[in-house]
């Protein structure tokens, strides 16, 4: 069937975002289905798909911001960064909490990240994961992410729990891992749970029990939300008539004196029609992306 919208999953640990997707698939009878952002098999949380030609919003709704708790187990560091992969550090101590909030600062703001040799970064068209696997040495180049907010939520050594706010892309099983690093007393990520994906929080989220329900009974279309919700941050362009023929066919709009930047062009029934970009010193509006057949 035809569907156009988004899918809100707390993803429980255990499955891969792909398999959730492949789920919804099968679930929906909708072909087109994708994610806005994976989350490992270990991790829980908010998980943002994209149906039917909502795919396309994506490339917005990926680079958005992400929250996380993060429970972060000092003493042992592992070759995942995480605790499944087998320990390669080990420390008898813990540190205070004053040796945490000394050096917690230098993980705020813009850093600089190597990301896990476990992970899906590809090195010369491979998966740095299976290189990783098959014995052979990785090396990631760093890479620049944000941490927008980290905060102490609960220190039982020792197990220290976040609160973590950055720019997608960030791995938390480095922060972990470089975290241990830096105290000298090793660590890694012991649990994840994705709290918030670009305007999505968890309350926002389907338990996918819940859903799977849902397929069943062919009532899964109540937890399907308009596509015009991705990205609230957008002014609304109300748009009808000549002028969402004239989207339709991917052509320029009158914009109000002085606009700028991107709008969402929502049509007369509520829905998004297309994402807009303002040209022409803010005279027209040029469809960059449009969501009608």
């Amino acid at each position: 069937m035809k569907a156009f919208g988004l899918m809100i999953v707390d993803k429980p640990v255990g499955p891969t975002s792909h398999k959730i997707v492949s789920l919804v698939r099968r679930g929906t009878g909708v072909r087109k289905v994708g994610h806005a952002g994976t989350l490992d098999p270990r991790a829980s949380g908010v998980l943002v798909l994209c149906l039917g030609s909502a795919t396309r919003l994506s490339e917005f709704l990926s680079t958005s911001s992400k929250r996380y708790e993060a429970v972060i187990s000092f003493g042992a560091s592992t070759q995942t960064y995480d605790s499944e992969g087998p320990v390669v550090r080990q420390s008898e101590s813990v540190p205070s909490m004053e040796e945490l909030q000394a050096v917690l600062p230098e993980f705020r703001g813009e850093i600089e990240q190597v990301p896990p040799p476990y992970s899906a970064i590809k090195v010369k068209g491979e998966k740095a994961y299976k290189l990783a696997r098959s014995g052979k040495e990785v090396s990631l180049d760093p890479r620049k992410v944000t941490i927008h907010h980290l905060e102490v939520l609960k220190y039982q050594p020792p197990e220290l729990v976040l609160d973590i706010e950055c720019t997608a892309g960030t791995y938390i099983r480095s922060l972990a891992h470089d975290l241990g690093e830096r105290i000298s007393t090793g660590a890694h990520l012991a649990n994840l749970r994705r709290t918030k994906a670009g305007p999505f929080t968890l309350e926002d989220a389907i338990p996918l029990p819940k859903l799977e329900v849902g397929f069943l009974t062919g009532k899964w279309e109540r937890y399907l939300r308009p596509a015009a919700d991705a990205l609230p941050d957008l002014p609304i362009v109300e748009v009808g008539g000549e002028n969402l023929d004239l989207i339709r066919n991917g052509r320029r709009i009158p914009a109000s004196t002085g606009s700028d930047g991107m709008a969402r062009a929502i049509g007369p029934d509520g829905d998004l029609v297309a994402i807009l970009e303002a040209v022409e010193g803010g005279q027209e509006w040029h469809p960059r992306k449009v969501f009608l057949g």
